[in-house]
């Protein structure tokens, strides 16, 4: 993690911040499946809220400005809660910096110590391999592929990479069961 940053819980008082950096990366082209008028403050305000009880919502910070932010979302089924969906977004002029990498870290450690996370899932476009090389450094692997999932804003279809890390602290699978 760079020397001048620090990670800290995400707060009501950042969400009108983290969704202005949100739709400034939403605008470069390759970074967000959102486009920038998908993005309400209003839905920043519920998910910090939300994720305070139920998940975990990081904020990297960098001389008292946000300069990234991740959270790990546990999907609502009783069956699949133990699955978090990772969302991870390094703002704009910030990246290649390691603020994903500290993010990403910070969110593994915290799944670690939570015992109903056993795994973490993340949707990852299969053009964009800097992300996916980070996310398979930090012991992330290929599930699947979404083929033409996600349609560019000039009609081109991108393939989507389902990618996922296992908790070190999760319970056991069984095998072998039938449904």
């Amino acid at each position: 993690m760079p020397p001048d940053v620090t990670i800290r819980a995400a707060t009501a008082t950042d969400a009108t911040t983290l969704w202005q950096a949100e739709v400034k990366t939403a605008e470069i082209p390759g970074q967000l499946v959102s486009r920038p008028d998908e993005l309400s403050l209003a839905a920043f305000e519920n998910k910090i809220r939300e994720l305070e009880t139920t998940g975990r919502y990081l904020v990297a910070v960098s001389q008292e400005q946000p300069v990234g932010h991740a959270f790990l979302e546990p999907m609502t089924l009783a069956a699949v809660r133990h699955v978090c969906r990772l969302t991870v977004v390094v703002h704009p002029g910030q990246t290649g910096r390691g603020i994903g990498t500290a993010l990403v870290r910070e969110l593994q450690h915290w799944a670690n110590s939570q015992p109903a996370v056993h795994k973490i899932e993340l949707l990852v476009r299969s053009t964009n391999t800097r992300a996916r090389r980070l996310y398979e450094r930090l012991g992330f692997g290929e599930e699947g592929i979404f083929r033409d999932r996600v349609r560019l804003s000039d009609g081109r279809f991108v393939d989507d990479v389902a990618m996922a890390w296992f908790s070190g602290t999760a319970v056991t699978k069984t095998t072998g069961s039938t449904s």
